[in-house]
């Protein structure tokens, strides 16, 4: 088995864009057919993370995600962060 998309829904669509892309992720604006625009990112092993806006039957409450950065602003090593929602990142950040 392996993951290949991570969608989460936010009230705060615009503020948890700003919040990952400050990470290094990509996030591309899309709209597939007449869904919401939402932001994307294609991860280095192929996943998917999607920003969408929430809706009265879509949200993504307490999540907990753990993220590789190749690429961060953060120095080596472990770090935890929260997001613009609360969720917890569990970054590490390789070392050279």
């Amino acid at each position: 088995m392996s993951l290949t998309l991570i969608v989460l829904y936010t009230h705060r669509l615009d503020a948890c864009r700003e919040f990952y892309a400050s990470l290094g992720l990509t996030l591309v604006r899309e709209r597939h057919g007449t869904g919401p625009e939402h932001h994307a990112a294609v991860l280095p092993d192929g996943t998917v993370l999607e920003l969408y806006p929430a809706r009265p039957d879509r949200v993504t409450g307490y999540l907990r995600l753990g993220l590789v950065l190749t690429n961060p602003p953060l120095p080596p090593g472990g770090h935890i962060l929260t997001d613009p929602d609360g969720r917890t990142l569990d970054i590490t950040v390789p070392g050279p």
